[in-house]
């Protein structure tokens, strides 16, 4: 079966069919930079670089860019608190993100523009709007896009304008001709950050950034248009509105696509109720490997429920595959083994799951059963099953191998070591406590101790 991509534009799977054959051009709007990122960040992010990593995997090459917010209210009233430059304030957390991004093994996209280094480009595109009858300027110098002016406005999200007035909460604004319309350039207030235009000094809207940047770097059009389900309307809504306004090429983009939204506990996440969860936090209990397979045992267009025992539940199945793979010898030069056609077939099953819209639930199923192979073969049928569990992990994101052979293991396990003599000395003289102490201390370590009749074991966590 050909690669099957859900389109939220058509509410329907489509197939994958790229504008240029073999390449991929894909947009991914990123995080507005005035606060720590949390885990829907950090899902939306690990959604998207499952899909460039399937789609290079399968042959193709890929063009990602993902944008940067820094020009904001948000993050305009955070630096204020702070005292702060608001471009100064948001540099810091875009550098967080990287950090953040890089520890949760999610590639490096190819271009990242920033909303206050595509000034030039937005100002070209309100001009063009402008002039072609889509855009005015308000009596408050703001400039807005006439919603009435594109014919095709909310077929996004499925409503027509009256449906999505009468769903929205909008406030009375005189200066606007129609209640739906959003502002493209606003003008400049004191204390802001504010370009000069022709239309008086100010700063761009939200929605007007991506529009640009995703044509400058993409070429016009591009095959995905992706973020969080949240993102539907308003914001890629109105990007198409404005783009297809201006630009002569249609669609924007071929296949819009939107991963669920994460909930904790069966509540959104939000900052007001408390329940929010941050990406360094995940990271810094030693969660990446383990968050990453919860989030694929879930089809990125449902919701994620965050849970304790979600997460514990993840961490014993990713221990399972690193597991899996502890030992394992050169697999680069794995050889030709008996189980050959086990080998296949599981690939054959992988990729049929992923073609049928990155069905990553069904995916992760099939490393389970590699899992299960590699622990009841030896010799070159184990090394093999091994190399393929690693090989069709990796196409998820899964490190295994870096977390069974992490860099320092061989200089701690002497030390390791006679700490576990020590413990078993101090549980032959009934010293439990002590020897308890020894075993909590390593585990927060990160170091696993596992007793049995023949004795203490032990090995890295994941």
């Amino acid at each position: 079966m050909a690669l099957q991509v859900y389109n939220t534009m058509t509410r329907q799977k489509e197939p994958f069919e790229t504008i240029d054959p073999g390449k991929v051009r894909m947009y991914v709007c990123g995080v507005t930079v005035y606060d720590d990122s949390h885990i829907g960040h950090a899902l939306m992010a690990i959604t998207f670089d499952v899909i460039r990593r399937y789609l290079e995997w399968s042959g193709y090459a890929v063009l990602h860019a993902q944008n940067f917010t820094d020009v904001d209210d948000k993050i305009i009233n955070r630096a204020a608190q702070y005292g702060m430059d608001p471009l100064e304030f948001s540099t810091g957390y875009i550098e967080k993100w990287h950090e953040e991004s890089t520890a949760l093994n999610i590639l490096p996209a190819q271009v990242y523009p920033r909303a206050s280094e595509e000034i030039t480009g937005m100002l070209e595109m309100i001009g063009g709007l402008i002039e072609d009858g889509h855009a005015y300027q308000s009596d408050n110098g703001d400039v807005n896009f006439d919603v009435t002016s594109f014919e095709g406005y909310g077929k996004l999200s499925h409503r027509n304008l009256d449906d999505l007035l009468a769903g929205a909460r909008v406030a009375v604004d005189p200066t606007k001709r129609h209640p739906m319309d959003f502002v493209l350039w606003k003008a400049a207030k004191p204390g802001e950050p504010a370009w000069s235009s022709p239309w008086g000094p100010g700063r761009p809207g939200w929605h007007i950034e991506c529009s640009v940047m995703a044509s400058r770097h993409l070429g016009g059009q591009m095959d995905i248009h992706g973020g969080g389900a949240d993102l539907v309307f308003p914001h890629h809504e109105n990007e198409i509105a404005q783009s297809e306004s201006f630009e002569e090429s249609k669609p924007f983009a071929r296949y819009w696509m939107h991963n669920a939204l994460l909930q904790f506990r069966g509540d959104k996440m939000s900052k007001s109720i408390g329940n929010l969860v941050s990406t360094r936090e995940i990271i810094e209990n030693g969660d990446a490997g383990p968050f990453r397979l919860m989030v694929l045992q879930t089809h990125y267009r449902h919701p994620l429920t965050y849970t304790d025992e979600g997460i514990e539940s993840a961490r014993r199945g990713y221990e399972r595959l690193v597991n899996a793979v502890r030992d394992a010898g050169d697999l680069a030069n794995a050889q030709p083994a008996s189980i050959a056609s086990d080998l296949d077939a599981a690939e054959a099953r992988f990729r049929t799951a992923m073609d049928d819209d990155f069905n990553a639930p069904v995916a992760v199923s099939v490393l389970f059963d590699l899992a299960r192979l590699a622990n009841q073969s030896d010799g070159d049928d184990r090394t093999a099953a091994q190399a393929k569990l690693v090989e069709l992990a990796g196409v998820l994101g899964l490190p295994l191998q870096a977390s069974a052979t992490r860099a320092g293991d061989s200089d701690a396990g002497p030390f390791i070591e006679l700490l576990l003599e020590l413990r078993q000395e101090l549980r032959a003289d009934k010293q439990y406590a002590l020897a308890d102490s020894i075993r909590d201390r390593l585990t927060g370590l990160g170091v696993i101790v596992e007793d049995s009749a023949d004795g203490s074991s032990w090995h890295w966590s994941s």
